[in-house]
C-alpha cells in the first residue's frame, strides 16, 4: 500500500494510503453522503470532471458487478476518496473487488484520510478543485498543476461522455431472479457465491426486465444519461430511443417522437450552448421532461439563468417537498448547479423545493407540456419515491396527443 497525497486548490493537505491505479488526477472535490451505491456512483456520467469522497466510513464491501453500472465505459469519475476501502468483498452478485475495478480502470483512490474533517472543510469552503497522486509527492508541485487547471466550469464535459450515434434501449429495471436449482438434495443456502453468479448468469431469464418496442415513442438527449433513466423508462412503456447530445432539434422533430427527454450531465450547463439552443426551438413542439442537467439546460433555454452552489447537492437522502401535494420525498441528487426559477418571469411554476437549504427543485410551464427536476428519479443508487414522475410524464403525453 503507497502512500499518496490529496492537495486542494486552497493549500489543504490530506494524506493516506492509495488504492487502484498509481497515478495522479485532478478534478472538482465534492463529498457524496450516501451510504451505498459507490458503483452507481463512479459510473455516473455526471460525476465526469470530478474527484468523488464518500462520507460513509467503509466503502467497497459488497464489491462490483456487471449490472450496476451506469454508463458505457465505465468508470466517469476522476478520482475516488473513501475512509477505508474493502479488498475482500463479500456479496453472490460481486465478481470483482473496488480496488481492483478502479485499477482496471486507471482510476486514482485514496483512503485512510479524515473525511470529516475533509467533507467539513468542503462545506465550511466550497467545493473546489483539488489533485491526488501517489507519483507526485511535492505538495507545492501538486498545488502549482491544481491552479493551472482551468476548473470544470470553464469546459464542456458533455461532448466526452455522449453517444456518439443513436441508440434503442429496450432493457427495464433489474429484477431478482434466484438460481435454479433442479437437486432436491441442495438448497440455494448450500451454494457459494460464486456459484450462486455462475447459477444467476447462466439463467435463461437476464436479470433485467425487456421492453421498448410499440409503446409510446420518446427521444432522449444524452448530456450523459445514467442507465436507469432508460430503464425507467422502458418499464412504464416508453419505446426509447436514445440521441447524441448534439443531435439537431430537427433530427429529433423527423424521428416522431410523442416526447422528448432531456436528460443528466456534467459539468457547466452554460457550456452546453448546442443542448440550450435546441432544446429552445423544441418547446411547444412536444412534450418534454429534464432531469437535473436537462433541468437546468432547459430552464437556459427559457431565458433563466442559473447559478453554482456552495457545495453541491450529492447524496441519496435529500428530502424534497411536492408543492401542490406537500408530499415528502427523500430523493437522490447530483449537482452543483441550480436554475433560478426567478429569473424565468412567470414562464413557469415552482413544483419541488428542497428542505435542507431551500433551493428550487422543480418547475414546470404555465402554457406548454414540458417540466423538469433537479433531482434523480430513477435514483441508481437512492430511494425510488420519485419514480412517480416518469408515468406523469406518460400521462402528459397522453393528454397533449
Amino acid at each position: 500500500m503507497n502512500k499518496s497525497i490529496l492537495v486542494l486548490s486552497d493549500g489543504v493537505v490530506f494524506e493516506g494510503h492509495s488504492f487502484g491505479s498509481e497515478d495522479e488526477t485532478i478534478g472538482e472535490v465534492v463529498f457524496n453522503t450516501s451510504m451505498t451505491g459507490y458503483q452507481e456512483i463512479l459510473t455516473d456520467s455526471s460525476y465526469k470532471g470530478q474527484i468523488v469522497a464518500m462520507t460513509y466510513t467503509q466503502i467497497g464491501n459488497y464489491g462490483v458487478n456487471e449490472e450496476d453500472i451506469e454508463s458505457e465505459g465505465g468508470i466517469k469519475a476522476e478520482g475516488f476518496i473513501v475512509k477505508e476501502v474493502c479488498t475482500t468483498p463479500s456479496n453472490w452478485r460481486s465478481s470483482i473487488s473496488l480496488p481492483e475495478y478502479m485499477k482496471r480502470n486507471n482510476i486514482v483512490g485514496i483512503q485512510g484520510i479524515d473525511i470529516r474533517a475533509l467533507t467539513k472543510h468542503l462545506r465550511d469552503y466550497g467545493a473546489q478543485m483539488g489533485a491526488i497522486s501517489t507519483i507526485d509527492l511535492n505538495p507545492e508541485s501538486l498545488l502549482e498543476k491544481v491552479k493551472a487547471h482551468p476548473g470544470i466550469s470553464a469546459l464542456d464535459y458533455v461532448k466526452e461522455v455522449t453517444t456518439k450515434k443513436p441508440y434503442k434501449w429496450k432493457e427495464g429495471v433489474w429484477a431478482w431472479k434466484p438460481p435454479r436449482v433442479h437437486s432436491s438434495q441442495f438448497t440455494v443456502q448450500s451454494f457459494k457465491d460464486s456459484e450462486l453468479r455462475t447459477l444467476n448468469s447462466n439463467s435463461p431469464s437476464p436479470p433485467f426486465t425487456q421492453g421498448g418496442q410499440g409503446g409510446i415513442k420518446v427521444v432522449v438527449y444524452d448530456f450523459g444519461v445514467k442507465f436507469n433513466i432508460l430503464r425507467n423508462l422502458v418499464e412504464v412503456g416508453f419505446d426509447v430511443t436514445v440521441a447524441p447530445a448534439e443531435t439537431p432539434a430537427e433530427d429529433v422533430l423527423d424521428m416522431n417522437p410523442d416526447g422528448i427527454i432531456l436528460s443528466n450531465g456534467p459539468g457547466n450547463p452554460e457550456r452546453v450552448t448546442y443542448g440550450i439552443e435546441n432544446t429552445r426551438k423544441l418547446i411547444g413542439k412536444k412534450p418534454i421532461f429534464g432531469i437535473c442537467l436537462g433541468h437546468q439546460i432547459l430552464g437556459l433555454a427559457m431565458g433563466g439563468r442559473t447559478y453554482k452552489l456552495k457545495f453541491g447537492h450529492h447524496g441519496g437522502n435529500h428530502p424534497v417537498k411536492e408543492l401542490s401535494t406537500e408530499k415528502v420525498e427523500i430523493t437522490a441528487q447530483n449537482h452543483n448547479y441550480c436554475v433560478d426559477i426567478k429569473s424565468l418571469h412567470g414562464k413557469v411554476g415552482l413544483t419541488h423545493k428542497n428542505l435542507y437549504d431551500g433551493t428550487e427543485e422543480g418547475m414546470e410551464h404555465v402554457e406548454f407540456p414540458v417540466f423538469s427536476v433537479q433531482y434523480h428519479p430513477e435514483a441508481g443508487p437512492g430511494p425510488n419515491d420519485a419514480r412517480y414522475l416518469f408515468n406523469r410524464f406518460v400521462e402528459i403525453i397522453k393528454n397533449n396527443a
